[in-house]
């Protein structure tokens, strides 16, 4: 992404915005999926109590998890690809 005297087009903003809104629905997909695979036997069917603390902790623990790498790693992903070694080359090879 070039820049104009230190501030940011109007395509890079939006290709940003875009971008953290996609980190953040996907991230909410997966732990979403996490979440209920492994809670979700807790709270459909009925199981002893322990079991069910420690399936609803494992469950929202990695959920937690899943979501804030997946945020990151989008991001970070995001940044790095849009900052060719070689400005005004698309091809660092080139």
């Amino acid at each position: 992404m070039e820049h104009t005297g230190g501030r940011r087009i109007q395509s890079e903003r939006d290709a940003i915005t875009v971008e953290i809104g996609y980190a953040l629905a996907s991230a909410v997909f997966a732990a979403a999926v996490v979440f209920g695979g492994l809670a979700g036997p807790a709270l459909l069917f009925d199981l002893p109590t322990t079991v069910e603390k420690v399936l609803l902790a494992a469950g929202t623990t990695l959920a937690a998890i899943l979501f804030f790498v997946r945020v990151v790693s989008v991001l970070v992903r995001f940044r790095q690809g849009s900052q060719p070694s070689q400005p005004g080359r698309t091809n660092p090879d080139s």
